[in-house]
């Protein structure tokens, strides 16, 4: 009974077609599924073995290595109003061509002859200058003659002092010699009186001698009045020396000042020449950038300013020019924590938007669509948002990069480190560390051993 009813069940199973029974008996399609996944697992286990190029991802875009070659904005010297428009935007225009005229909008410039009068102003000021120098010429030889003239005066002066004191001598012996006289004459009268009271002489005698008494006297006296005469004469010589001294002191000193003030004329009229000059020099350049002139070689991008008659003012962006010639570069930002990693000349791989790409940053070489690039610069120091800048440009060694390609666009860069295995590398992903030093220590090896080279072989120059 008890057969007949697994026997019953066993049917009834049966009859209901279930797909997990129809699996479970399907045991060849079952070790198909296993050998295929245990080959997969295989694979994959071989794959971690195989070689991984450690890389650090940024991002950035293209730009141009010379700062000359980057796009530039064209500003207007000075103040204007637009005039005329001499290009289009898209235009390709060489250095020095004109692109727009301005006129101007200043009072003091206004002037269509400003430059003409200035030129006629500098000529008359430059003929002042040269009448000045003429009346100087005049007042060295005024003053030349007043020094001469008083040469000659005070020797007159000076002659007549000499004589005054040469007279005064010659008076003062001629005043001894009639006091000498006088006592002589004075000695006889009284001697001749003697006589004449004790009846010796006649008084015809005694009158005598009493008018040579009285000659003498009268010869000391005009002696004294002479003396007196020569020396106010000799004052006089002394004033008159004094006051010739005086009088050519007060010509030369004025002749002096006004050839110093002649002479301080010129100098103000120098000086103002030559800020004249400056101004006629500052009016020809401003007369030469009313036209707006490319500063080199390009292409016309966006104008910032529209339309005739617009006013700009001095320092004014009018458009931008992308020049010509321009040394390609990527400009791409790096995590700090990579920073150290990167070198001049650490290679790099680049992805520009546009450009269709399979990448495989692990396995370069078998990456589609990149192009190969070395690490020229790399900033010292952070941008705002705590990434440092690298500049990337072609490797030469490698194909060149797409001329297509234009500034601006974006661009992906891998910069290729270690060598190390793909499973290495899956360990150091989940755990966050970052990727290994070995170029960047490899690098600084090098560095210090060329270093030490140059050191010793600088020493051996210093013994030598």
């Amino acid at each position: 009974m008890f057969s007949s009813g697994k026997n019953a069940i066993k049917k009834e199973v049966e009859d209901q077609n279930l797909y997990s029974i129809r699996l479970l008996n399907n045991y060849q399609n079952n070790n198909v599924i296993i050998r295929w996944l245990s080959f997969l697992m295989l694979v994959l286990f071989l794959c971690l073995f195989l070689p991984w190029q450690q890389s650090t991802e940024s991002y950035g875009k293209v730009t141009a290595l010379n700062p000359q070659d980057r796009p530039q904005s064209v500003q207007t010297v000075i103040a204007g109003r637009i005039e005329k428009w001499m290009i289009m935007e898209g235009d390709y225009i060489k250095k020095g061509d004109t692109i727009l005229v301005l006129s101007e909008v200043k009072e003091k410039f206004m002037d269509p002859d400003l430059l003409k009068r200035t030129d006629e102003q500098i000529k008359s000021k430059e003929i002042s200058i040269e009448s000045k120098k003429q009346k100087i010429q005049s007042l060295q030889k005024q003053l030349s003659a007043i020094k001469s003239g008083l040469i000659l005066s005070l020797e007159k002066t000076e002659n007549k002092l000499i004589q005054a004191k040469m007279k005064i001598e010659s008076d003062s012996a001629e005043l001894v010699s009639s006091k000498a006289d006088l006592i002589i004459s004075e000695r006889q009268y009284d001697s001749q009186k003697g006589l004449y009271d004790k009846g010796f002489k006649s008084l015809t005698e005694l009158e005598q001698r009493s008018l040579k008494l009285q000659q003498s006297k009268a010869k000391v006296t005009s002696a004294l009045n002479k003396l007196a005469s020569t020396r106010n004469e000799y004052i006089n010589a002394e004033i008159e020396l004094n006051s010739v001294r005086a009088e050519y002191t007060d010509k030369i000193s004025k002749a002096e000042s006004e050839l110093n003030s002649t002479q301080a004329d010129i100098y103000d009229t120098e000086s103002s020449i030559g800020k004249m000059r400056v101004d006629y020099s500052g009016l020809q350049v401003r007369n030469g950038n009313y036209a707006v002139k490319a500063p080199q070689d390009g292409y016309i991008l966006k104008a910032s300013k529209e339309g005739i008659g617009e006013t700009v003012k001095e320092g004014e962006e009018v458009l931008t020019i992308m020049p010509i010639n321009n040394s390609m570069a990527v400009e791409l930002y790096v995590k700090p924590m990579d920073m150290p990693l990167l070198y001049k000349g650490c290679p790099v791989r680049v992805q520009f938007d546009g450009w269709p790409a399979l990448v495989f940053s692990g396995w370069p070489n078998s990456s589609v669509g990149t192009f190969g690039g070395l690490v020229r610069v790399v900033d010292k120091v952070a941008t705002k948002d705590g990434k440092f800048r690298m500049l990337v440009v072609p490797d030469p060694r490698e194909d060149p990069w797409p001329e297509k390609v234009r500034i601006g666009t974006g661009a992906n860069g891998w910069a290729m480190l270690n060598n190390v295995l793909l499973c290495y590398e899956l360990w150091r992903q989940f755990n966050g560390f970052p990727p290994d030093y070995t170029a960047y220590e490899h690098k600084k090896e090098i560095e210090d051993e060329k270093k030490i080279k140059k050191n010793k072989n600088s020493q051996k120059e210093i013994d030598g």
